[in-house]
């Protein structure tokens, strides 16, 4: 085998918990991740022995992006791994919430497994990419999850609801670490609402009312931009959302809908007024990415 595909799919937090700083400066977290069909493309090919990263996006460099972290790591333990051209289409914004790095990241783990025979089982994986990033283990499941601990303590949901989405992109966009830093300092200030029993129920009853009262971000007490944030959700609920939230640590913002054509319609408004993606949920039911051989 020479070169495979893969499909890294963006996530949304349904709900987000910071519950408490660890000692090795990670914070533990319970949130419901839920994968949605909005993807990045890769492909990944055998090469003679260099990594070589090529996209279309003029922002990621080879040194920082956490697909070469990942590349050296893997290469450090697994001595049959020679060199590889990843060629990424990059369509998930960048700092926005959506995991659009850890995804990649968890793709290409599961690309080089299959490219070069590893063999690696799924709990292998997993504590790899806990090791590379705390968001890549829960987006190495191709459905809804609760996790727990940095997000690498997963409990898949019985679940195969399908609803819409309508994700605007504000004009800024949020540093992951920033964003943690400026909750700490926040720490006593903050109550933060217990959703994600309801949003389990919710998802296992496919009730799009009963979800979309129970999304919670407790990112967004430490958003800077409050005013803006909240003018784009009323604009989406003014469109016929049945919730609205930000997702991860910002910055995009997010409507559910029960129907495709309300769904569409919303997007139609919105994307005069912002950078505006429509999707659907994703419960497929597998435990792993996709990997189609080439």
């Amino acid at each position: 085998m020479q070169e495979v595909y893969l499909k890294a799919r963006a996530k949304i937090n349904l709900n987000l918990c910071v519950l408490n700083k660890r000692e090795d400066n990670y914070h533990n977290i319970e949130s419901v991740f839920q994968k949605i069909n909005f993807y990045d493309e890769m492909y990944i090919k055998k090469n003679n022995n260099e990594f070589k990263l090529k996209t279309n996006i003029q922002e990621i460099n080879n040194n920082q992006n956490i697909i070469y972290k990942a590349y050296v790591k893997l290469k450090e333990k697994y001595p049959e791994i020679t060199g590889v051209t990843v060629l990424l289409n990059k369509k998930i914004p960048m700092q926005a919430g959506l995991a659009g790095g850890s995804t990649d990241c968890a793709s290409f783990i599961y690309g080089i497994n299959k490219l070069f025979a590893l063999n690696l089982q799924q709990k292998e994986m997993e504590d790899f990419g806990a090791s590379i990033g705390a968001d890549v283990v829960p987006c190495m499941y191709n459905k809804a999850v609760l996790a727990h601990g940095i997000g690498n303590e997963i409990m898949e949901i019985n679940t195969n609801f399908k609803y819409y989405i309508v994700i605007i992109k504000p004009k800024f966009s949020c540093d992951t670490k920033y964003m943690y830093q400026k909750l700490d300092s926040q720490e006593n200030t903050v109550i933060q609402k217990q959703t994600t029993s309801e949003i389990v129920k919710a998802l296992e009853e496919n009730d799009i009312n009963k979800l979309g009262k129970n999304l919670y971000n407790v990112f967004e007490e430490a958003i800077g931009n409050k005013k803006t944030v909240e003018v784009a959700k009323n604009k989406i609920l003014q469109n016929g959302a049945k919730g609205v939230l930000m997702s991860g640590s910002g910055s995009c913002i997010y409507g559910i809908f029960d129907n495709k054509n309300t769904a569409k319609k919303a997007y139609e408004i919105l994307k005069n007024q912002y950078e505006t993606y429509i999707c659907v949920s994703y419960n497929k039911g597998s435990k792993k990415c996709l990997v189609k051989e080439k």
